[in-house]
C-alpha cells in the first residue's frame, strides 16, 4: 500500500510532513495480509513504528467514512514504557490524526493526575500512556475501556524487563476481548512470547527490519582499555569527535551523576537523565539539548527511552551493554532517518572476549581501534580550527572588517592569528594522557609470552620495556603468573596505589607466585607514603587485599633467598587456556587522583 492509498486524513497528515514513501514497517502493518488481525511486530529504533501502530489502527478508528466520531471514551490505547515515550509516541500521533480532528490524551506519571482526568472526562479517541498510570486512573474509574477497539504495547519487551507485566495484564483484561492487540518490541524474549499466547488471537508476525539492515547508517567502533582509564576515554573519545549532540550510556544512575559531575568539572556542556531525576528535570535537560545549551546527555538505558535529539551523531557506550538487544537499542539513537552515526563501546581488556561474542550475536561488524592519543586530538583540532576559521570568513560584516584593520595597526598578523588560535584552544576541555596506552602488539605479545615461558625455571620474568639496569627501586606484589597478574592491570593499580604515572614505572617481572617492579628512583620515597596511605583507609576489594612491600634487591639478587609465595585471588575464577588476564574486581570509574 502506498501513500496515496490511505484513508483521505492520513495521506494528507503525512503529505504535509514531506513523507514521499513509507518505511518498510509502515507498509508490512497496512498491508491486505494484516488487516484487521492482531500483530506481532519486530521494529527497531527509529524504523518509523509510532507512524506504523498509527496508520494500521486507522482503519477501527476511522470507519468507512474516513472521518472520527465526536470524542467521548477512547477509541484507541497506546502503551509506552516511560514518560518520554508516551508523550513523544502522543506527540506524532497529534500530528497524524490532525486532518482528521483527533483529540489524543496522556496519562503518564509525574504530571497532574487531575488535568487527565478533566482530559479523560471530556472525551478523547486515543489515550497514550505507562502502565502504572493508565492502571490507576483505570482502578480509579477515569478510564472506561469499554469502547476501545485497539490496543497497542510499544517497546512490550523493555515493558516486561521493568517489571509491568502484572499492569499490562490488568489494562488489558480491562479491554473488550473483541479488540485488536498490537504489539511492537524490538526483541522477542519468552515474556513477549506467552503474552502474545494469552491476549492476541492468531497474530500475525512481522519482521520488517534485519540486524544488518538496523545499523547500515550507524559505524560501530570498539576501543580496548585498562579498567582505570574509562572516564579519561570517554573524555578523549568527545574530545576527538567534538559532536554536536552526544549520549553517553551508564548501567546505573550512581555511574550516571559521577560521569556527569566529572565532564561537567572538566568543562563539558552535559546533562545527566536517571531515575533519580523528576519530571521537570527530566525535561529541562531535554529543553538544554534541543537549545544546544548542552552537547551531552549522560543516561541509563532506561531514562533514555524515547528521547529523539536533534543531530544526535554519536552515541558511547562507557559501560558494556548486558546483551546484543541493549546494544542495538542503544544505538539506535543515533543514524535515524538516513543520518550518519557513531557508536563507540568502550571494552575494558577482561571483558573483550565477552564483547567479541556480543558483537557477533548482533551482526554488528565493529572496528577495533585505540584511545585518540594527546597527537591525534591536537591534529583533529587543527583541522577544525582551519575550517571554521574558513567558514567564519564569508559571514563578515563591515564592522568585523574595520575591527580587524584597527587590531592590524596594532598587532603583527602573526600576533592575530597566534592569538586567535589560543582562545579557540582555550575553551576546549582538556585531554587526557591514558595510564595505559594500549594493549602491546600480536607478535609483541607472544614475544613477551615466549620470554616468560623461558625464564619459568629460573629468576626471568616479565620485561614491560626498557629495563632501567638495576638503578629503579624495586618492590614486590604478592600476586604472580597463577593469578593472571598482567601489565595491562598491574600498571593501572601501580599508578592509584603508589601516586606515580606511567613513566615512572620501568621493568615488571612476573613470575608464578609473585610479581616484581622497578620504580624510578626519585620517586619511590612517594610510592612508599602513598602506599602507607592505603594501608590506612584499605577496602575490602580483591584488588586492596593485593600486597605491595619493598623488595629489598632486584629480582635476581632474591630469586635464591626464598621460594615464591602461594597465593590466590579469591575474586579470580579458575584459570584456563583461554582464561586470558583478568584484573580484580573494582568500580566501574575511578577518578585518577
Amino acid at each position: 500500500m502506498t501513500i496515496e492509498t490511505l484513508p483521505a486524513p492520513l495521506a494528507q497528515a503525512i503529505a504535509q510532513r514531506g513523507y514521499e514513501e513509507l518505511t518498510p514497517v509502515q507498509s508490512a502493518v497496512i498491508a491486505e495480509e494484516a488487516r484487521g488481525r492482531d500483530l506481532l511486530v519486530s521494529a527497531q529504533t527509529g524504523s518509523g513504528k509510532t507512524v506504523a501502530f498509527g496508520l494500521a489502527m486507522a482503519e477501527n478508528l476511522l470507519g468507512a467514512t474516513d472521518a472520527l466520531p465526536a470524542p467521548a471514551r477512547p477509541l484507541a490505547l497506546v502503551i509506552a514504557p516511560t514518560r518520554e515515550l508516551a508523550l513523544q509516541v502522543a506527540k506524532e500521533l497529534a500530528w497524524l490524526y490532525a486532518p482528521a480532528r483527533g483529540r489524543i490524551a496522556t496519562c503518564v506519571g509525574g504530571m497532574n493526575q487531575q488535568v487527565e482526568r478533566r482530559s479523560l472526562s471530556a472525551g478523547t479517541h486515543i489515550v497514550v500512556g505507562t502502565p502504572g498510570r493508565l492502571r490507576d486512573h483505570l482502578e480509579r474509574g477515569g478510564l472506561l475501556l469499554d469502547n476501545c477497539k485497539v490496543v497497542v504495547l510499544d517497546e512490550a519487551d523493555e515493558m516486561l524487563d521493568m517489571g509491568f507485566r502484572e499492569d499490562l495484564e490488568e489494562i488489558l483484561d480491562a479491554a473488550p476481548p473483541e479488540r485488536r492487540t498490537l504489539m511492537f518490541s524490538a526483541t522477542m524474549p519468552k515474556g513477549i512470547a506467552e503474552l502474545a499466547r494469552d491476549y492476541q488471537k492468531d497474530a500475525l508476525r512481522l519482521a520488517t527490519a534485519g540486524r544488518a539492515s538496523a545499523h547500515t547508517d550507524i559505524a560501530y567502533q570498539c576501543v580496548a582499555t585498562a579498567p582505570a582509564d574509562i572516564e579519561a576515554a570517554v573524555v578523549n573519545l568527545l574530545r576527538f569527535h567534538e559532536p554536536p549532540t552526544a549520549l553517553l550510556f551508564c548501567a546505573t544512575r550512581d555511574n550516571v551523576r559521577r560521569l556527569h559531575a566529572s565532564l561537567t568539572e572538566r568543562g563539558f556542556a552535559a546533562v545527566a537523565l536517571s531515575g533519580e531525576h523528576s519530571q521537570s528535570e527530566r525535561n529541562q535537560a531535554l529543553q538544554a539539548l534541543r537549545d544546544r545549551r548542552a552537547r551531552l546527555c549522560v543516561a541509563t538505558d532506561v531514562a533514555a527511552r524515547g528521547i529523539d535529539l536533534p543531530g544526535l551523531s554519536l552515541v558511547i557506550h562507557v559501560e558494556v551493554p548486558r546483551d546484543a538487544e541493549t546494544l542495538q537499542h542503544r544505538s539506535g539513537r543515533t543514524g535515524r532517518a538516513g543520518a550518519k552515526g557513531t557508536a563507540v563501546l568502550i571494552v575494558p581488556y577482561p571483558a573483550r572476549r565477552r564483547v567479541e561474542r556480543m558483537l557477533q550475536g548482533a551482526g554488528v561488524k565493529a572496528e577495533w581501534t585505540p584511545v585518540p592519543t594527546l597527537e591525534a586530538i591536537a591534529v583533529q583540532d587543527r583541522t577544525r580550527l582551519l575550517e571554521s576559521i574558513g567558514e567564519g570568513i564569508g559571514a563578515l560584516d563591515d564592522e568585523d572588517k574595520r575591527l580587524g584593520e584597527e587590531l592590524l595597526t596594532r598587532h603583527g598578523v602573526d600576533e592575530i592569528a597566534s592569538a586567535l588560535v589560543r582562545m579557540h584552544r582555550a575553551r576546549l576541555p582538556q585531554a587526557e594522557e591514558l595510564v595505559d596506552a594500549g594493549p602491546a602488539p600480536r607478535a609483541e605479545r607472544r614475544d613477551s609470552r615466549q620470554g616468560n615461558d623461558a625464564g619459568r625455571g629460573g629468576g626471568g620474568g616479565n620485561d614491560r620495556g626498557g629495563d632501567r639496569g638495576g638503578e629503579g627501586v624495586w618492590f614486590r606484589l604478592d600476586v604472580g603468573r597463577r593469578d593472571n597478574a598482567d601489565p595491562r592491570w598491574i600498571i593501572p593499580l601501580l599508578c592509584r596505589r603508589g601516586g606515580v604515572t606511567k613513566p615512572d614505572i620501568g621493568a615488571i617481572r612476573i613470575f608464578p607466585g609473585e610479581t616484581m617492579v622497578e620504580i624510578a628512583p626519585d620517586m619511590a620515597e612517594r610510592f612508599v607514603v602513598a602506599l602507607k596511605r592505603h594501608a590506612t583507609r584499605k577496602g575490602n576489594s580483591a584488588e586492596d587485599q593485593i600486597d605491595i612491600s619493598p623488595a629489598g634487591g632486584p629480582p635476581q639478587e632474591r630469586s635464591a633467598q626464598r621460594p615464591p609465595p602461594q597465593r590466590t585471588l579469591s575474586a579470580r575464577p579458575p584459570g584456563g587456556p583461554n582464561s586470558g588476564p583478568r584484573p580484580p574486581q573494582k568500580p566501574p570509574y575511578r577518578g585518577r587522583g
